[in-house]
């Protein structure tokens, strides 16, 4: 099973038709957050039918800077991953979006213990015993992929102990612009692949209940 994972598109869709072109047997489509740049649920559709051609399936969780009531524009469309568990192919998945507090104000914030409870929520809608792709815009903490400018972190406590629980077969993650990278806790891969609206992306190939993961930039 082939999955492209992508984050902080901030509504810049500049680059779906390369990404389409470029990985064109993408069985499934994963958005990590912030499809919008402070923008509404007008603003998610946009992005939503932009990247329908990129594969079969689509699921997103909301980022930070998307207002919640994305929330609804996702359910709406069946593609909601938000605080919810589902099952694709040979997968399970688990997401939750938003973000701790930011230095600045975002629309879309909340207490670190929240985000905590979302997941196990959404972790209790799976029946278990398969693979599971983990989606949080707000990655774990004290990792390559919550690595702010300055080599501090700003991640989450919350789904950190979620993962070391939980070893999900992989965690994508965003919302830290420069921490893209590959990182791991315990059997879990962490993959931040830097911002979509940047051009880059992740590929995810599970096989046998194990996964390969890398990153891509569509400007190379």
């Amino acid at each position: 099973m082939k999955i492209v994972g992508i984050v902080d598109i901030h509504g810049n869709t500049t680059h779906v038709p390369a990404l389409a072109a470029q990985v064109p047997d993408a069985d499934l489509l994963l958005l990590g957050g912030d499809l919008t740049n402070f923008g509404r649920g007008g603003d998610a559709l946009a992005v939503l039918e932009a990247l329908a051609p990129c594969a079969p399936r689509l699921l997103a969780v909301l980022g930070n800077c998307d207002y919640p009531e994305v929330r609804r524009t996702l359910a709406d469309r069946e593609v909601n991953l938000d605080r919810a568990g589902t099952s694709v192919g040979a997968v399970d998945l688990v997401g939750v979006g938003g973000s701790i507090a930011c230095p600045g104000r975002t629309p879309n914030e909340y207490a670190d213990a929240e985000l905590g409870r979302f997941l196990d929520a959404a972790q209790a809608q799976l029946a278990g015993g398969r693979p599971v792709i983990m989606v949080s815009h707000q990655p774990p903490m004290d990792t390559i992929v919550d690595r702010v400018g300055g080599g501090s972190h700003a991640g989450s406590a919350a789904v950190r102990s979620f993962i070391e629980v939980q070893q999900p077969l992989v965690c994508l993650s965003g919302h830290i612009h420069e921490g893209d990278g590959i990182d791991r806790i315990g059997g879990t891969q962490l993959v931040n692949p830097g911002p979509f609206m940047h051009g880059n992306y992740a590929v995810i190939e599970v096989f046998a209940g194990a996964a390969e993961v890398t990153i891509h930039s569509l400007n190379t």
